[in-house]
């Protein structure tokens, strides 16, 4: 963290692997009380770049989840509610090499900015986060993060919006209407958008569950490409569908870039690896966008989780 920003410190390196980052809560705490305006002041001053440079290749580190109220991780129900936690575990992410930036929500982003580790980093902004995991409104996903305005306000790089589609639940009509509103708004701004399509059913339980089939993933990316009146500054946030073989098929829904998505933490990390690692050849497919699996890995090693995903590319 650069000298001069609050609520960070990165001790001196020690033995073989990276220097611990502590983050002050109570220093972030008191900034945001007695000088709210600093978080407008960091995002004025912070160092930018081109969305995509050099390889062309992206890694984004994803961490909007909290403001669905997902905050499992595996079997623990709460990892993700420890703020300072989940903070230290961004700094450790953001610092290794080809590591190109953060997906998340305002309050997340903040912090990232009074802490100064966003120079040089593509900032995405999660839009729409009004569908609450778990809510008998879930698929009627309102947008209240951030707004177009928002992005352009605050100097971020690119917008983030999640788009499932149930076909029995008219709440999915909304959000696609709203979503191709929320296109439009960011094209003519000129703002790259990530568009995250599932399609979806819900369980005799009332859970909602993600169809990873390669028809269902080809027709969520068709729908997807259509919305808006201009598909230049979209791009996609895929998943690997069920059957990894398929993806090749699927990916020719689509002349958009696109980019993989992660998920949760599960027991074969490996093989989460070797299902990237082939989707990563195809030719519109961008980079991985990957947050619990590699800031909660099952060894606690965020380091070598984030460096293993970055050799993929």
């Amino acid at each position: 963290m650069r000298a001069g920003h609050v609520g960070g410190t990165r001790p001196e390196q020690g033995g073989d692997g990276p220097a611990p980052v502590r983050v002050d809560v109570s220093a972030l705490a008191r900034t945001r009380a007695r000088r709210p305006e600093a978080v407008a002041e960091a995002a004025a001053r912070r160092v930018r770049r081109p969305l995509v440079e050099g390889s062309g290749r992206l890694m984004i580190v994803a961490a909007d989840h909290p403001a669905r109220g997902m905050l499992a991780v595996g079997e623990r129900r709460l990892a993700m509610a420890g703020r300072a936690d989940l903070l230290e575990r961004l700094c450790v992410a953001l610092a290794r090499p080809g590591v190109d930036g953060v997906l998340a929500t305002a309050d997340i982003l903040d912090d990232l900015l009074l802490l100064g580790v966003l120079d040089g980093k593509v900032a995405i902004g999660s839009m729409n986060r009004g569908g609450l995991a778990g809510s008998a409104f879930e698929l009627d996903d309102r947008f209240t993060g951030h707004r177009p305005r928002d992005i352009e306000r605050f100097g971020l790089d690119a917008g983030k919006l999640l788009l499932r589609i149930d076909y029995d639940d008219p709440g999915s009509l909304r959000t696609l209407e709203s979503a191709a509103r929320v296109i439009d708004d960011m094209a003519e701004r000129r703002l790259p958008v990530f568009v995250e399509p599932f399609l979806c059913r819900r369980r005799d339980d009332g859970t909602l569950r993600n169809d990873l089939s390669a028809e269902a993933v080809t027709k969520s990316l068709a729908i997807a490409g259509g919305l808006g009146g201009s598909s230049a500054y979209t791009w996609l946030k895929v998943p690997v569908t069920e059957n990894p073989d398929d993806m090749a098929r699927v990916m020719e829904t689509s002349t958009l870039p696109a980019v993989l998505l992660g998920g949760d933490v599960g027991e074969d990390q490996e093989g989460a690896y070797e299902k990237w690692r082939g989707a990563l050849q195809l030719p519109t497919v961008q980079g991985l966008v990957v947050g619990r699996s590699l800031l909660y890995p099952a060894d606690g090693d965020v380091a070598a989780a984030v460096d293993t995903a970055v050799g993929l590319l």
